[in-house]
């Protein structure tokens, strides 16, 4: 888990996503589901960098079964934001990401958390093994 303190370091993998006037919510601030938007952005967006997922072609996609997210600071538009990806488990057919968003240019997480893709079939819907150029890419973080 990644604490309120944790130093970009941390993370091998950044990008980079603006807030958006729609982001904040009523109180002037990111609405809390927002954030789980960053996190599917930057897991997928990752991905089809890497060239291990087309979403619209692929046989195999990965679906979130789990995911959680913990808020240490606010965040409101025009922020922008750094978000830090990693992986903290690999197993056969999941792979757990956890990821940091640091606020500007500020050195500790404004919120972090976990998000956790289960590969299966899309025509079966059946878990299946983590194709190797897809754990190699994942390896990687």
């Amino acid at each position: 888990m990644i604490l309120r303190n944790a130093g970009r370091e941390q993370f091998r993998h950044f990008m980079t996503i603006p807030t958006r006037w729609i982001d904040n919510d009523q109180y002037g601030h990111v609405n809390n589901v927002v954030y789980y938007s960053y996190f599917d952005t930057a897991v997928n967006q990752f991905l089809i960098e890497e060239g291990v997922l087309d979403i619209h072609n692929d046989q195999l996609v990965g679906y979130v079964v789990d995911s959680a997210c913990a808020y240490f600071s606010q965040l409101s538009f025009p922020d922008l934001l750094h978000v830090g990806l990693r992986v903290s488990k690999l197993g056969n057919s999941s792979v757990r990401y956890e990821i940091g968003i640091y606020r500007n240019d500020e050195p500790v997480p404004a919120a972090a958390g976990h998000f956790v893709h289960v590969y299966v079939d899309r025509a079966t819907n059946k878990p299946v093994t983590i194709p190797d150029n897809v754990r190699a890419v994942l390896a990687k973080l």
